[in-house]
């Protein structure tokens, strides 16, 4: 089943600059583990050491986040997007106004 993987502008550095990614996957986690094949620097970003994904990193499938839906064992319809959604975090320092 082909599988299109979104790589957010922040991941992009690790996928030769590409937006999108195709695999072959019938699973998030297969979907997952087939981009860090292709890319493995891609790997660390988003897993942790012990191979689980990193908790800053979300997963949609169809719009709707995996965590509450089978995780990285939900399945994946074939031609469905699979975007990968880091959570960015900072601003300025308290009290500082921009």
């Amino acid at each position: 089943m082909s599988v299109t993987i979104q790589i957010p502008s922040a991941l992009r550095a690790f996928t030769e600059r590409k937006s999108e990614i195709a695999v072959e996957a019938k699973t998030v986690g297969e979907a997952i583990t087939a981009l860090t094949n292709l890319y493995p620097d891609i790997r660390p970003h988003l897993f942790e050491e012990e191979g689980k994904l990193r908790s800053f990193i979300n997963v949609y499938v169809a719009g709707k986040n995996v965590r509450n839906a089978g995780g990285v064992e939900a399945a994946i319809p074939d031609g469905e997007t699979l975007t990968l959604v880091p959570a960015i975090a900072g601003g300025a320092p308290l009290g500082v106004r921009l």
